[in-house]
């Protein structure tokens, strides 16, 4: 059943009407009329009316609770950037390198969780570190939950902190270095091996016939070869 509208001369009434199956095909029935339309909305009828079916249904009572504030209040957070960027973070190693160069300070908050933290909120949505603070109550971040805007900002002091005299190659003109070079340092020498276990074979083993067009004039090396455009093997070759 449901509520139609049928107009009649210069007015709209409202009806009840249900589907039934007759004959082989669908009929509607007018099961009451109600009155007319701009009445019953002048007279608050139409909203008395719906709210004393309402009592009836389930759902339209917990919408009702919903709206009144009756009912709890659920959170909701987002899962997704973290399962993802936290394994990013744990194959780059960087909790390792964190770990190495905190090894002499006493600080009494997680800083590796607080650089995750600002690094994510950096990529997803950019602002502040007091808009990150914010921003992670919407995001599900294990070992954020507690987290303060003052070590925080004691955090970017660390990263920004500069490198004694003895540890100043390489540094640019604008600027001294910092712990900052030294997690990026840290993490290419703990991904170093990546590179080193290329295998600079070339790829003279393969017989000149089994390429379709002109095979090339030289070897390539392997790192080379899958980095160009070469022609394509025949089918069944390999």
């Amino acid at each position: 059943m449901f509520f139609r509208q049928k107009r009649s001369g210069k007015y709209t009434y409202l009806q009840i009407v249900e589907n039934r199956w007759e004959d082989g095909r669908s009929q509607q029935r007018v099961i009451v009329t109600l009155g007319r339309l701009d009445e019953l909305r002048e007279q608050d009828q139409l909203d008395g009316l719906l709210h004393s079916g309402a009592k009836l249904s389930h759902a339209a009572m917990l919408l009702t609770a919903q709206q009144k504030g009756e009912l709890p209040v659920v959170a909701t957070k987002r899962i997704g950037p973290e399962l993802i960027f936290q394994r990013l973070w744990s194959e780059l190693k960087i909790p390792q390198v964190l770990t190495s160069l905190l090894a002499p300070r006493r600080f009494e908050f997680p800083i590796e969780r607080i650089v995750f933290l600002t690094v994510l909120h950096r990529l997803l949505h950019g602002g502040s570190d007091r808009n990150c603070m914010a921003w992670k109550d919407d995001y599900h971040l294990p070992g954020t939950e507690t987290l303060q805007l003052h070590p925080m900002y004691r955090a970017m002091v660390w990263l920004g902190e500069p490198l004694g005299k003895d540890d100043q190659d390489g540094a640019t003109p604008f600027a001294p270095r910092c712990i900052k070079d030294q997690i990026e340092e840290g993490i290419f020498h703990r991904r170093r091996d990546l590179f080193g276990e290329l295998a600079l074979e070339s790829v003279d083993k393969l017989i000149p016939g089994d390429w379709e067009g002109e095979a090339p004039a030289e070897p390539l090396p392997v790192w080379l070869g899958r980095s160009l455009a070469l022609p394509k093997l025949k089918s069944g070759s390999c």
